[in-house]
């Protein structure tokens, strides 16, 4: 792939530019092109799109982005030491990256974009789960965002798409299948980085649904899900009994039983609690 854009290796670019990974930056970087390239493949056909991504390091996924059609990448890098070698990526390809040097925190994304918006990122891994839960929670949904193909460690992506009854369920799967569909689509190595991280990683694709996957109102839904999670070896009477006094009859009314216990019950079954607890306002 460096051969298709003209540009030198990973391994290069790094060397040339002194860009050792800092673990206080959550850096681990990505230098297989071909990886990257599927990666960005992941993420489906980028030529309408504009994609945000959050911390490309020396660029390789952005490399891979630009080489698979993105209209525009807007890339938001922390590290100062990066900026350099983006600026040869933006050189490359004139008018299609446009490089912010910033904390993905504090940037509002939207002034330096147009719809429809992808957002495709190795997130730093210190950062990676606030973001995604700020970006499946917006005041308003739809999203700005049509997919997000994001690489986390392997445990938070098993987190992301796990079922009732397993320990990886929990607040995290249910904020992301209630408006998402949900999937891993690729498994990393640690050898695959440089440095290799101690764990394994993975690629999860999530698609926002037009609407919610069942109606619930979004702060009471969050609010019972969060209280059922942080107490989650309790019966869910116990758990849930600062929620509502009368929890009891709210979890009878929807069918749930007050002695199961959190990960036992299904999204549909927090929603329709969600509900009742909404209309008893």
């Amino acid at each position: 792939m460096s051969q298709i854009d003209g540009l030198p290796p990973l391994r290069e670019v790094i060397a040339t530019h002194e860009l050792s990974a800092k673990k206080a930056l959550g850096q681990n970087f990505l230098l297989d092109l071909n990886l990257t390239a599927k990666i960005a493949r992941s993420a489906g056909d980028l030529s309408g799109s504009d994609i945000l991504e959050i911390g490309p390091g020396p660029g390789g996924l952005t490399r891979g982005l630009l080489a698979e059609g993105a209209r525009k990448v807007l890339a938001i890098e922390k590290d100062a030491r990066c900026l350099p070698a983006l600026a040869e990526i933006a050189a490359a390809y004139p008018g299609r990256l446009e490089v912010i040097e910033g904390d993905a925190l504090k940037v509002d994304p939207l002034q330096y974009l147009t719809p429809p918006i992808k957002i495709a990122a190795n997130l730093p891994y210190n950062v990676g789960t606030e973001l995604l839960v700020r970006w499946l929670t917006p005041k308003v949904w739809p999203p700005f965002w049509t997919s997000l193909t994001l690489m986390f460690q392997r445990e938070v992506a098993e987190r992301i798409v796990a079922k009732p009854g397993s320990k990886a369920y929990g607040r995290l799967a249910i904020l992301a299948q209630w408006r998402t569909e949900a999937r891993i689509v690729i498994d990393l190595p640690p050898q695959a980085f440089t440095p290799p991280p101690k764990v394994s990683s993975a690629v999860v694709h999530l698609t926002a649904l037009p609407a919610p996957r069942y109606p619930a109102d979004a702060d009471t839904l969050s609010r019972v899900v969060a209280a059922a999670f942080n107490q989650r070896r309790k019966m869910l009477r116990a758990a849930l009994k600062g929620v509502a006094p009368n929890i009891e009859d709210h979890l009878a009314a929807v069918g749930i039983p007050p002695t199961e216990r959190a990960e036992q019950v299904s999204l549909e079954g927090f929603c329709a609690l969600a509900r009742s607890l909404q209309s008893a306002k």
